[in-house]
């Protein structure tokens, strides 16, 4: 296109030409009159042009972009051209701003923007639901009018960003936040909120279990060290006597002694996602064995029935299976009262089979006292009892289901559990198929 200057001096020149024309024909009054007409002519375009343009601008539109000829034409032209280009650049900053957006959605933490007035900008929807906040609406309140914390107002002006500032919120019981603020320009403030209820939860259940471990500790310790401090007091002590002290000091060492194998087992389960050693186990001979184990704690009192389907294995590790297994009969034995006529009575089952899906299925199944529904999503915690008193009689150290969890996340497998007070309990343990090892003679005669 031609340039404006370029147009507008070829115009003057033209009109000087006819006016020069016209004065040598019509002489000078008309030359000079010509001249006159043409400028007017020339600056009533230019102001139809400009009264145009203005309108346009008002509302840009490509489809109603006017076409004027000549210099107006260039001009229009580069006003579209720049305003496309703003347009491209607005569009860039908005996607970007959407983007920003959304990535800061979907931190887990809440994030909150707040001027130097500590006026509520923005906030994504976590620190929304942290903070009891409603978008939109509480944007360009004080945030300190709209959340009732205490100290919040002089720790947003602390400006300490190591600093922060713990609270329960009251729409949300149970639930504990740490707030930290972030200074940045020009006196504005990120203020991020963190939920830290399972970091407190983890913290408590630790010291929960250090105080269960002490006294679990602790009262075998104080009837060994009573006797101890007795007998080395005593010159003579009747035989009888002594032997009494003697069992009793064997028997609460044993405990101990229990106690910290579980505790080290399970300290040994957790320290790790997967078995130290995989190999096949063969469940006919690991139940038989195991209820073996179970009559021997029974002592008779006990009908102990083992249902294994044969020419199926599992892969593990025996000895955390074992383990798992045995806390479960053992406890089974323990929380089934002993009967004297046994077909009228006490009764385990252990059982071992492969379901439709060719998953391994192992069961205990008892007719003892049952649990009641309430307490059997805790029975996997440490130390957890449904009665202290009959647990400690029973000689259980508190650690068998936590252990039996901790072996069953490293099989992958799940525990299932059907309990009805005074009538039984069922424990189930569900492995995946893949855990399944089929062998080669039930495989040949099930090809057969």
């Amino acid at each position: 296109m031609m340039p404006v200057w370029s147009s507008l001096s070829l115009k003057f020149v033209f009109i000087a030409f006819v006016a020069v024309s016209v004065g040598l024909w019509l002489g000078a009054a008309a030359g000079w009159a010509t001249v006159s007409l043409g400028l007017a002519l020339l600056y009533g375009v230019h102001v139809y042009n400009l009264m145009r343009l203005q309108r346009w601008l008002k509302a840009p539109n490509a489809d109603d972009l006017p076409d004027p000829w000549g210099m107006w034409g260039t001009v229009f032209a580069e006003a579209y051209r720049a305003l496309r280009q703003e347009s491209r650049k607005r569009d860039q900053v908005n996607r970007e701003l959407e983007l920003f957006t959304q990535a800061a959605q979907a931190l887990p933490d809440g994030i909150a923007m707040l001027d130097s007035g500590d006026q509520l900008l923005w906030c994504n929807d976590t620190a929304a639901a942290h903070l009891g906040l409603q978008p939109g609406r509480d944007y360009g309140l004080r945030l300190t009018n709209i959340v009732r914390v205490p100290r919040l107002a002089s720790f947003l002006q602390s400006g300490v960003a190591d600093e922060t500032l713990d609270y329960r919120p009251a729409h949300h019981s149970g639930q504990l936040l740490s707030l930290k603020a972030i200074p940045f320009s020009d006196g504005r403030k990120l203020l991020v909120s963190f939920d830290i209820t399972k970091i407190e939860r983890a913290d408590t259940t630790r010291r929960d279990f250090i105080a269960n471990v002490s006294h679990e500790l602790r009262t075998p310790l104080t009837v060994i060290h009573g006797f101890l401090e007795h007998m080395s007091g005593t010159t003579v002590m009747p035989a009888q006597q002594a032997r009494r002290h003697i069992a009793l000091m064997v028997q609460q060492s044993d405990r101990m002694l229990k106690l910290v194998d579980d505790l080290l087992m399970l300290s040994r389960l957790e320290g790790s996602d997967t078995p130290q050693r995989e190999e096949r186990v063969d469940m006919h001979a690991l139940l038989h064995a195991l209820a073996e184990d179970a009559r021997a704690l029974s002592a008779g009192g006990h009908n102990i029935d083992v249902a294994v389907d044969e020419g199926a294995a599992i892969s593990g590790s025996m000895d955390e299976l074992r383990s798992a297994f045995g806390n479960l009969a053992s406890n089974a034995v323990r929380y089934t009262p002993r009967s004297t006529q046994i077909s009228q009575g006490a009764r385990v089952t252990l059982t071992w089979r492969v379901d439709e899906q060719n998953r391994g299925v192992f069961s205990v199944t008892d007719t003892g006292i049952g649990i009641a529904a309430e307490h059997i999503p805790r029975l996997t915690e440490r130390f957890y009892r449904v009665d202290r008193g009959r647990s400690r009689e029973t000689g259980g150290t508190g650690l068998g289901l936590a252990i039996v969890k901790h072996v069953l996340l490293r099989h992958q497998a799940t525990l299932e559990i059907q309990s009805e007070p005074g009538v039984g309990s069922e424990f189930r343990i569900v492995f995946p198929a893949w855990r399944s090892v089929v062998d080669a003679p039930a495989a040949q005669a099930d090809a057969a």
